[in-house]
């Protein structure tokens, strides 16, 4: 095939951030090329977005872009954390549209071929979903646990059991782009934006090396975040539960005093439920404080106007 023709035909980005991945980039970036080999009717560029990772991860990758022009690298300045770094890439996608994917091989790439299909049946948006994990069923029980929950209270629809894993239209990047969301839960604005979309289900595997860089706190950031962003429920339930706890504690209180009144001498007031209520409404008031806070720290960064990432290199663009 010529030159001329090869630059003719379309192009498709595929998109994975990395952070300390050095066991395996390699592995990812053979998968890859072996799966996108047979479907010769696209041009693909692979975009890797690396958030400063402090073991080899970067050096494999310069070697990697060495051979293969198609490979391109965004560096990081700094890690920009779990939510921006891989958002800041998906919108530098060059084709027609970006498939997204982890880099830790838990997002099979052999999917790629399945997703580009449904994307050619005229869907803008082909999310992979893990109904299944090989993972622990306890944690999965409590994700599958949240996104119900979500899916109640949220003023849209989320796409349930998806990790952000698909592909996104050129046309949804360019949205994206439009929103200049600062700190986005991805897998509820796709969805904010209505555009028709379609799923493919799969068993995610267990993470065989490295390190996960989900913890407690990352998951509790993204669990928030899908609330704080895309539903008003919980604060109005901590007022309407506040209204009603107040008109309990009123009727409770009046009750007591016309018993006193009556039972001057055999009704004892006891304080024991003075101090059950009192510590069952300062926890209420921590709580209800903190909702307060998350969606006050979420008007406070979208004031602050930072980039979402701050490049150091760029490599093959």
């Amino acid at each position: 095939m010529t030159l001329e023709k090869l630059n003719k035909k379309p192009l498709l980005s595929i998109i994975a951030p990395t952070f300390n991945e050095e066991e395996n980039i390699e592995e990812l970036y053979d998968r890859i090329k072996k799966t996108i080999a047979p479907i010769d009717k696209y041009n693909f560029e692979i975009i890797i977005i690396d958030n400063d990772s402090q073991d080899k991860t970067q050096e494999i990758l310069r070697k990697i872009a060495d051979k293969d022009k198609s490979f391109k690298v965004i560096l990081n300045n700094r890690n920009f954390g779990h939510i921006r770094s891989p958002y800041y890439g998906i919108l530098q996608a060059n084709g027609l549209a970006a498939i997204y994917m982890a880099s830790d091989l838990q997002n099979p790439p052999e999917l790629i071929p399945e997703i580009i299909d449904k994307w050619e049946n005229g869907f803008k948006l082909v999310m992979a979903v893990k109904p299944q994990s090989e993972g622990s069923a306890a944690f999965n029980f409590l994700r599958k646990t949240y996104y119900k929950i979500l899916d109640k209270i949220s003023d849209i629809s989320v796409i349930r059991d998806s990790t952000g894993f698909g592909l996104y239209d050129a046309e949804v990047i360019e949205e994206l782009k439009k929103i200049k969301e600062p700190y986005p839960f991805m897998r509820g604005l796709i969805c904010d934006l209505g555009y028709k979309f379609d799923t493919i289900q799969f068993i995610q595997p267990s993470r065989k090396r490295g390190i996960t860089k989900n913890n407690f706190y990352t998951l509790y950031d993204i669990g928030m975040l899908g609330i704080i962003s895309h539903s008003k429920f919980p604060i109005r339930f901590a007022a309407l539960l506040g209204f009603l706890i107040g008109a309990t504690s009123f009727l409770i209180g009046l009750i007591y005093i016309i018993l006193k009144l009556i039972y001057w001498d055999s009704f004892p007031f006891g304080i024991a439920p003075l101090i059950i209520g009192l510590f069952f409404f300062i926890g209420l008031q921590f709580i209800f404080i903190s909702l307060i806070g998350e969606y006050i720290g979420s008007i406070h960064t979208y004031s602050q106007n930072r980039p979402l990432v701050v490049e150091k290199e760029r490599i093959n663009f």
